[in-house]
């Protein structure tokens, strides 16, 4: 049974940007450092990058609303590849203390670019009642 979704399309000039004028800053506070090896070894850095905040942005949007602390640290919810490159998230003991306070047994995500933007689309599942 479908608990929630989430959607979020990201401008990857912009993640571009904030990578420039923060001097990794940005990258540091939002990204595992899986996510940011993955990145180095990526077509473009900055596209990679930008397809895992968009993940991190949905996920929050497709459970937040299911727990009583409405924000969490970005860096709990990994995206990363699986051999055939699909992506898949890593459930770690933070993000897995979110989803059971959710009620949400796995996450779903997909992810796509088209010039510059970046888009993630996941659906949080949890049993049938």
């Amino acid at each position: 049974m479908i608990k929630g979704i989430g959607v979020d399309m990201v401008s990857i000039s912009e993640v571009a940007r904030y990578m420039t004028f923060t001097k990794s800053a940005f990258v540091k506070r939002t990204f595992t450092e899986k996510e940011v090896e993955a990145s180095l070894r990526a077509y473009s850095q900055a596209e990679y990058l930008s397809t895992r905040f968009a993940v991190k942005e949905a996920v929050f949007k497709a459970i937040a609303h299911f727990t009583n602390n409405k924000g969490f640290d970005f860096r709990i919810v990994e995206t990363l590849n699986e051999c055939d490159g699909y992506p898949v998230i890593q459930v770690n003991e933070k993000l897995q203390s979110l989803l059971d306070e959710a009620g949400v047994e796995s996450l779903q995500v997909t992810i796509t670019t088209e010039g510059d933007y970046a888009m993630a689309f996941v659906i949080a599942l949890a049993g049938i009642s």
